[in-house]
């Protein structure tokens, strides 16, 4: 695949996910933007040869910054992948209302804003590609998440709705549902799943995290950034408005 004269927006890109999809994206050739709410992330954009922006999505003033800086850094944004989010695990009616807010701007609210701000620039250049970073929550349900189910239901929406609004502009418009990957975010949550279902923590990976899974091992970073890279090449072109399943077999059920 190559990049070679893109540059791409990846959120969240300090570590997991979005530190994989911009590593594969700058080893194409891609010029990268590395976002990230802590400063850690500054190696990681040195080490890439790209630019690191800090912005607090949880704001939604910050998230228009980060879209201007972006575009003030290299002039252009042809790739932009909303990665970024955070969980909390709680009963529907022990959930704390301003940790639902938050969490629905961060994870939908956001990448709205950042589609909004830099899609015009896409259209412009008649080249874009756009990659939401759902869930398998996306698609099925689990108890105890219900606004990161929520919000990864309606990014899946949004996915579809802009797809069809710019699929004569070439610009693409896809969504990646893995399952469990092992990243820092899932790390943390074995604590609170297990604190939440009231069971040892050695028991939530096989338990909760792989019971619904066909094959029981957690997903690499890396394996979710090769079929961004994919998405983002021009060998998929003609893929839009679609939800790529990386569950180890979750919804085959």
């Amino acid at each position: 695949m190559d990049l070679t004269g893109k540059v791409a927006l990846v959120t969240g890109a300090g570590s997991g996910i979005g530190q994989a999809i911009a590593e594969a994206f700058a080893q194409a050739g891609a010029a990268v933007v590395v976002h990230d709410l802590k400063p850690g992330a500054q190696a990681i954009a040195d080490a890439l040869g790209g630019r690191f922006v800090a912005a607090d999505l949880a704001d939604q003033a910050a998230v228009r910054q980060l879209a201007t800086a972006s575009l003030a850094t290299y002039g252009q944004i042809d790739i932009l992948v909303n990665n970024a989010g955070f969980q909390h695990i709680a009963p529907v009616d022990e959930f704390p209302e301003q940790t639902w807010n938050t969490m629905l701007q961060v994870l939908l609210t956001a990448p709205f804003q950042l589609i909004k701000y830099l899609l015009p620039g896409m259209k412009q250049r008649g080249w874009g590609r756009i990659i939401n970073v759902a869930s398998v929550h996306g698609l099925v349900a689990s108890p105890y998440k219900s606004a990161y189910i929520t919000a990864k239901h309606g990014l899946l929406g949004l996915t579809k709705t802009v797809a069809l609004e710019v699929g004569t502009a070439g610009v693409t418009v896809n969504a990646l549902c893995p399952a469990y990957v092992r990243t820092p975010l899932v790390e943390h949550q074995i604590a609170d799943q297990a604190r939440t279902r009231g069971i040892p923590e050695a028991e939530v990976i096989e338990r909760v995290m792989l019971e619904p899974a066909a094959i029981k091992r957690l997903i690499e970073p890396t394996e979710v950034a090769n079929l961004a890279l994919f998405l983002a090449s021009d060998q998929a072109s003609v893929i839009t408005g679609a939800s790529y399943t990386i569950d180890l077999g979750w919804t085959a059920r």
